[in-house]
């Protein structure tokens, strides 16, 4: 009936087949990410620091290592709940974290102690990223209505426009994968500075690669997700073309 479901188009169906088979290995990838970050936090979560260094300790630390100063750091419940909130500037530390004087807690910390740092310094693209934030949610959300709708109506326009909305999300993700490994950078150097050992450097690094990854399958998702919309409007437009 529709050219997008591989009728009546033959690069169209190619492009298809192409966008979902990349879709099934994202998911596998995703799945692979979130469990390579729980699992590489839980084994250094049982690594204690050698100076007895808390999550909390860590991100003042970071902090004081980049001459930033005036940002709270809280506690927050859950685990892996950790974050930086720029508006209230405070870091958050969940229960995993906060107290916890682990390598892995010691590594996150700093990483959200990081983007304090980000912040403050100017860096360029986590002020990009807070200023696009609004419109790449309002993209996001309008953009599955638009393209129903346009399929529906059989109204090329909208099934472009609902593209392109789409297409936000995945500059949203774009920008946040340099954003977090940046973190991490700026942690990994400050840890580096003595307030971890040359043994558990390689620890703290392996845990912010791990949590990384989750960024890259986020990337990657989108960017299929982002193909496969196309090949259905192109499939559309072919096939109605006919």
């Amino acid at each position: 009936m529709y050219g997008y479901y591989g009728y009546g188009y033959g690069g169209g169906n190619t492009l298809y087949t192409v966008s979902i088979v990349l879709i099934l290995v994202c998911v596998i990838f995703t799945a692979w990410a979130q469990y390579s970050v729980n699992s590489t936090f839980k084994r250094y979560s049982s690594v204690h620091t050698r100076r007895g260094l808390t999550g909390a300790q860590a991100a003042q630390a970071v902090l004081r290592a980049n001459g930033v100063g005036n940002v709270r750091i809280e506690h927050v419940s859950g685990s892996l709940t950790d974050h930086y909130d720029p508006r209230g500037n405070v870091i958050r530390l969940s229960d995993t974290v906060y107290g916890s004087d682990s390598v892995a807690a010691v590594g996150v910390a700093a990483h959200e102690a990081g983007h304090a740092v980000q912040y403050a310094k100017g860096y360029a693209l986590i002020q990009l990223r807070m200023k696009i934030i609004p419109v790449c949610n309002f993209g996001s959300k309008l953009a599955w209505p638009i393209l129903l709708l346009g399929f529906v109506l059989n109204y090329g326009v909208l099934l472009f426009a609902g593209v392109a909305l789409y297409a936000l999300a995945t500059v949203f993700q774009l920008i946040t994968l340099p954003v977090e490994l940046d973190a991490s950078r700026r942690a990994l150097k400050a840890l580096g500075g003595g307030l971890l050992g040359e043994n558990e450097l390689p620890m703290a690094r392996k845990t912010l690669t791990a949590a990384a990854m989750t960024y890259v399958a986020a990337l990657a998702a989108s960017l299929a997700q982002l193909l496969r919309l196309l090949a259905m409007v192109l499939g559309r437009r072919s096939n109605n073309d006919r």
